[in-house]
């Protein structure tokens, strides 16, 4: 790890946290893919001498959440079909439950600058283990991916159409942005 050790807060100002989601089921010509961005949200890094020494934590306000895209739909998503998707993301999705991330364990990838990250996501109060990849390079950056999988978090992915569109389980998650001051 080339970033010198020391304490990093990431958010919206220095980062881009995204949620992805897919489609699924009988139906599927007619939603979207989504694009989703997430607006209020804090990482803290504190990066130690050796990757095992380092610890990872992030908090997200549930409510921030906005569609920025959708793709491969029948029809394009317009602003009011964007809100439309936010708010139901908001009201039956996400409920405003809590949503927060800690490290329980990180390793170094073996010739490599990437962090392999282990911790615990608390998803509107089901905690489940999540593993991930990051990687920082020389200059500071940072990006990484993660793959949540909603049932495993008691979440039932939304459906609409009768249960003939559904959102595929597993989303995807993906950070990209630079450590302040590095």
């Amino acid at each position: 790890m080339s970033t010198h050790p020391g304490r990093y807060t990431l958010g919206p100002d220095s980062a881009i946290l995204k949620v992805w989601t897919g489609k699924e089921g009988k139906a599927a010509k007619a939603g979207h893919n989504l694009e989703i961005e997430v607006g209020d949200w804090s990482a803290t890094m504190e990066l130690g001498e050796t990757p095992e020494d380092t610890r990872l934590s992030l908090t997200v306000s549930p409510r921030s959440l906005r569609v920025l895209a959708g793709s491969g739909g029948i029809q394009k998503l317009g602003d009011d079909d964007k809100a439309n998707i936010g708010k139901t993301i908001d009201d039956e999705v996400i409920k405003g439950g809590e949503i927060a991330f800690h490290s329980t364990g990180v390793h170094g990838v073996e010739g490599t600058h990437d962090l392999h990250v282990h911790g615990d996501l608390n998803l509107l109060g089901r905690t489940a283990p999540v593993a991930f990849t990051l990687a920082i390079d020389d200059n500071g950056s940072v990006n990484g991916e993660a793959l949540i999988k909603q049932s495993d978090f008691g979440m039932e992915p939304y459906s609409a159409l009768f249960g003939t569109l559904k959102v595929k389980d597993e989303v995807r998650l993906t950070v990209a942005g630079k450590l302040p001051g590095a």
